[in-house]
């Protein structure tokens, strides 16, 4: 099983992560490993390649980036966990939706075990708790290397996502795990998150985080 490359890198800049995401699937070749990376972002909105203006419901001084993920617009910001997997998926034999149901799961899965019911829905992508949104996802798939990911609400000021639409509902209510009583940092999460990420995708856990 090739090596995968298990990274924390703290809080930064959503637009330079996003590039190096864009030149790591335009660069690598058959030999590159794949990675993970799992971080936070400041204050910033991420309208999809098919997103409308009209999700946007009013403009304030968080920052809108038009990125290349699918999905309409949605909200990042201190307190939220970003996975982004840039794996090979012809290495692994995933199809888009096999990494799509794989995170998810790890989503669902590791709620669980904070006692918290957690779904996924097939026709609207993410993890919703009693129909309020846990997490969002979104995918770029470049040469069989896939980037973006998805995100999870921590402990986040969510008022953000009342001037949008989050992923294109009108009214769609968000929630975070601090809301549904289980108080944790982003990296926190990600700790409890990646052993049942790395088992749906059936690869092997690195022993330690990488910078």
């Amino acid at each position: 099983m090739p090596d995968v490359n298990l990274r924390w890198l703290g809080l930064k800049a959503y637009e330079p992560i996003w590039r190096q995401m864009q030149s790591y699937a335009a660069t690598r070749d058959a030999n590159s490993p794949d990675e993970i990376w799992c971080l936070e972002h400041p204050p910033v909105y991420t309208q999809g390649a098919a997103g409308k203006e009209e999700h946007v419901l009013r403009r304030n001084a968080i920052p809108v980036v038009a990125v290349d993920r699918g999905g309409q617009v949605t909200y990042h910001g201190p307190g939220q966990l970003m996975v982004y997997p840039l794996l090979d998926l012809k290495r692994h034999s995933l199809s888009i939706r096999d990494l799509v149901t794989a995170l998810e799961s790890a989503v669902v899965l590791t709620v669980a075990t904070y006692g918290i019911h957690a779904i996924a829905k097939r026709e609207a992508p993410g993890v919703y708790v009693e129909g309020k949104k846990l997490a969002s996802i979104g995918l770029r798939v470049r040469r069989q290397s896939s980037y973006h990911g998805v995100s999870i609400n921590v402990a986040m000021d969510l008022s953000p996502f009342d001037d949008i639409n989050p992923c294109g509902y009108a009214g769609l209510a968000v929630t975070d795990l601090s809301q549904l009583g289980a108080v944790m940092t982003p990296r926190d999460f990600a700790i409890q998150m990646i052993p049942f990420l790395f088992n749906t995708l059936r690869l092997s856990l690195p022993v330690t985080w990488q910078a």
